[in-house]
């Protein structure tokens, strides 16, 4: 193998992105004083004789529209699938109470929520409930600083399998022998 196919098959491999024939060029060449018409095809050559060694193998060297990249063959797939079980997210009980508020007393604020709470909220939780599709913006108190009111989603009742938010269950307060309510939920 050639050093320029050993150097092109890695950077293809280790790539977080398919790499363009300009990213290849530039990877090669070593003086600068061979233009396009001497690189791209000697580039085309070492991707066709690379397409050709992988053409046995569980990986192949394909073009997309930015560039070329490995990626697996199709009939790779099932095996792959068992690497990569879907597993639902796991929220912290922090989050679960954010969402509740926001489900029993929407719109609400941060602010309104934080009040409820009692601290601070991390604004990861949010993020993540409106990343999951369960909370949205809907929009603004007319207060100073007009903060963003925030309620649950369709996609939200989807999920829980409900129609409409009257299907939710009532809350319950619950305490545990000697530990505080700290959900801050009235009831």
């Amino acid at each position: 193998m050639t050093e320029e196919k050993k150097i092109l098959e890695t950077a293809l491999l280790c790539a977080q992105e398919s790499l363009s024939m300009q990213d290849m060029k530039n990877l090669l060449e070593n003086t600068g004083d061979e233009n396009d018409v001497v690189w791209m095809p000697r580039i085309r050559r070492l991707l066709s004789e690379l397409q050709g060694d992988w053409s046995d193998r569980g990986l192949e060297l394909v073009q997309v529209a930015d560039g070329w990249r490995f990626q697996s063959k199709p009939e790779m797939k099932p095996w792959l699938d068992r690497l990569t079980r879907e597993r639902q997210p796991r929220y912290s009980r922090s989050t679960l109470e954010i969402l509740a508020i926001i489900a029993y007393n929407q719109p609400v604020t941060r602010g309104d929520i934080e009040q409820m709470r009692g601290v601070a909220i991390n604004p990861n939780a949010i993020r993540s409930l409106e990343e999951r599709g369960w909370i949205e913006v809907v929009g603004h108190r007319e207060t100073p600083g007009r903060p963003a009111l925030f309620a649950t989603t369709a996609r939200f009742l989807g999920d829980l399998g409900l129609a409409s938010l009257e299907q939710l269950p009532p809350l319950v307060q619950s305490m545990g022998d000697d530990a505080p309510d700290e959900s801050g939920i009235e009831t």
